[in-house]
């Protein structure tokens, strides 16, 4: 399988692929601006442990998109009232808007995420949380 940079469009292997962790889960970015040659978006497979999520946060110049693979969880959108999310649920986050998604369930809540354009991954990596684990490497679960 081909793997993004490699200057040819092609199927991405994620085993090809750095994840980035954060006390809340990880995420591994499969398509983004700066690692796939003419991609404006980005896509990527987000892990939210039980109980865990991330805060209240906007993109100022992209959508997002996210899908429900597994898990159940809640999201808060447009500082509105949480509401309940299941596998197969589709969200939609109009650009700037804020949100939030949160983990209820005992099992990791598995999203896709998209953004449109590509860009706001970069600004996880500021986060005082954020590590990036190489590719090839597994990250570890951490219990509190």
């Amino acid at each position: 399988m081909q793997t993004p940079g490699q200057g040819q469009p092609g199927a991405v292997d994620p085993r090809g692929l750095p994840t980035q962790t954060f006390d809340w889960g990880a995420i591994k970015w499969f398509v983004t601006p700066g690692r796939t040659p003419g991609a404006g978006i980005t896509f990527g497979e987000v892990v939210l442990l039980p109980g865990q999520g991330h805060d209240r946060h906007n993109h100022p110049h992209s959508e997002e998109i996210l899908y429900v693979l597994s898990g159940e969880g809640e999201q808060m959108l447009d500082d509105g009232t949480p509401f309940p999310v299941h596998p197969g649920d589709t969200i939609y986050v109009p650009t700037a808007v804020f949100h939030s998604t949160r983990n209820t369930g005992w099992e990791p809540l598995r999203l896709l995420a998209l953004y449109n354009p590509g860009g706001p991954e970069k600004d996880l990596e500021g986060l005082p949380d954020f590590r990036e684990i190489p590719a090839g490497q597994l990250p570890g679960l951490v219990r509190k």
